[in-house]
């Protein structure tokens, strides 16, 4: 089988789309986002589709190439790491944004202002990254 890279493209796309978003959030600073319900919401949607994009980019590519099947969100950058799709270092930063997906979704409440725009605004790199390595890879 061989990978779908339209939809590994539109993953891409709403990745960049949300980064764009997030760029802007930050950009007006923390003290205003801190009294933005509506950019706080928005941020953590952001971050959810990122994150989500991403996994689905991932597991397609494990898939389609037979990989071992992963056991967990954490696993599946682990296996990309394991197969030389991402470097360690950046395979490491997604499976800590894998765990942050589940704080996202299942402890959404608990998010501290300050931690949420402290990774929009120190942390998202690791996303433009993770675009590189895998159109790398698919080169």
């Amino acid at each position: 089988m061989e990978l779908d890279k339209e939809l590994i493209n539109l993953r891409i796309d709403i990745i960049e789309r949300n980064l764009v978003e997030i760029e802007e959030i930050t950009a007006e600073g923390y003290s205003h986002f801190q009294t933005s319900y509506r950019d706080e919401l928005a941020a953590k949607q952001a971050l959810l589709e990122s994150i989500e994009a991403c996994i689905d980019i991932s597991n397609h590519i494990i898939a389609t190439l037979g990989f071992r099947r992963p056991t967990d969100y954490k696993d599946i950058f682990l296996i990309l790491g394991e197969q030389d799709i991402l470097d360690r270092t950046l395979s490491l930063k997604m499976q800590e944004m894998a765990k942050f997906r589940n704080v996202l979704v299942h402890r959404y409440i608990n998010i501290e202002t300050e931690r949420l725009f402290h990774l929009m605004k120190n942390e998202t790199d690791d996303f433009k990254e993770f675009i590189k390595q895998i159109l790398d890879y698919l080169k």
